[in-house]
């Protein structure tokens, strides 16, 4: 994440912005403003997002992290792994409750 002077999020940096802006066209990393590398347009999600709705997100526009604002400012970041995780555990419990229910208790 990249956070402006005031604190709200200005862009992003991930290995492909590296891979494409830096190392693919030879430069000296160390003197590569982030501002020229990262991507200034970010996709975002809020507090009232659902985790499906955020996984199709991710998928349709291959990203691995989705920052998540709440009122303008940055309170988390959301990985691909997390969702996951969520959805397995989500799983896990339908067929508990499934298992539960087919055995009469």
């Amino acid at each position: 994440m990249v956070l402006d002077d005031k604190g709200r999020l200005a862009g992003i940096v991930s290995e492909r912005d590296y891979a494409r802006k830096v190392a693919l066209q030879e430069r000296p990393s160390f003197n590569v403003p982030i501002s020229e590398i990262m991507t200034a347009d970010v996709l975002t999600v809020g507090l009232r997002d659902t985790s499906s709705g955020c996984m199709q997100l991710m998928t349709d526009r291959h990203l691995r992290h989705l920052p998540v604002l709440a009122e303008g400012e940055l309170i988390g970041l959301l990985s691909i792994g997390d969702l996951v995780k969520h959805t397995i555990a989500d799983q896990a419990s339908l067929i508990q409750q499934l298992e539960q229910y087919i055995r009469g208790g």
